[in-house]
């Protein structure tokens, strides 16, 4: 089964701004990889993340933070960004935060 592939506007926001084009692309290709089998990808998160995923792309360097909606066949990239643990602007401090101001669903 094919999943058609959603990435949130806030995602393309901060694709947009990785300066180096080799890593946006290799980031564009493994959100392109979601659409098949993405529940079988990456690991399921926790917490204040429960129910979305999160998958490794760029060289370990990035994560993809995304939401399986099988029932209606979907995947949503809700967010991305570097591993950065203890930082502010780490990727899973901000998707949270942005879960918590109610702008991620």
């Amino acid at each position: 089964m094919t999943y058609q592939v959603i990435v949130a506007p806030l995602a393309l926001r901060a694709l947009g701004e990785i300066r180096d084009r080799r890593e946006r692309r290799k980031l564009e290709e493994r959100i392109s990889q979601l659409a098949h089998e993405p529940e079988k990808q990456g690991k399921a998160l926790g917490d204040e993340l429960t129910g979305m995923r999160s998958v490794r792309a760029a060289g370990q360097r990035y994560r993809i933070v995304y939401k399986v909606h099988g029932d209606r066949v979907l995947v949503y990239v809700l967010w991305l960004g570097r591993r950065r643990e203890g930082s502010p602007r780490d990727v899973y401090a901000v998707a949270q935060k942005l879960i918590r101001w109610q702008i991620l669903p």
